[in-house]
């Protein structure tokens, strides 16, 4: 089985949807911030319609086996570029994982972004996700700006 790497459509958002709170349940333990209870962090509709952003998916053997999205965003003024192309949504079910399908999505979205004239690529993940970062050092993206947090609520602040 040859893996197939195309556009999503509306008619994957309930696999998407799946992916999704897949992605909340890994996140979740490494962040502290996010709500009890069902969350969504896109919008996977307006992701697929929107003219700035493209979800790619990978499909083997007519079951999604990878996802993940590119958006055209502003930057900042005082950069060197207008716009950045922003990755999210990097999703592979376990039992899928160390097939190449994160890497597909990459090449994918770099590419997609390239087609745009879109040269600066950023993307967000935690820390804490070590085989997340390798998987994203191996295809050239390289650590940039550490977030950092915390809450004083309990500090009586």
């Amino acid at each position: 089985m040859t893996p197939i790497i195309r556009k999503a459509t509306q008619e994957d958002l309930p696999v998407l949807m799946k992916f999704m709170k897949g992605l909340v349940e890994a996140e979740r333990p490494m962040d502290p911030t996010i709500k009890e209870g069902h969350v969504e962090y896109y919008n996977l509709s307006d992701i697929i319609k929107n003219e700035d952003s493209e979800l790619f998916v990978v499909e083997l053997d007519k079951e999604l086996v990878a996802s993940g999205y590119a958006k055209i965003k502003d930057d900042r003024p005082y950069l060197k570029h207008d716009k950045q192309g922003y990755l999210g949504f990097m999703f592979v079910p376990e039992k899928h994982r160390g097939n190449g399908y994160n890497k597909l999505i990459m090449d994918a979205l770099l590419q997609w972004c390239k087609d745009r004239n879109i040269f600066e690529i950023r993307l967000d993940v935690y820390n804490d996700n070590p085989s997340a970062i390798r998987a994203y050092e191996k295809v050239g993206l390289k650590k940039h700006l550490i977030t950092m947090r915390m809450s004083i609520e309990s500090d009586g602040l």
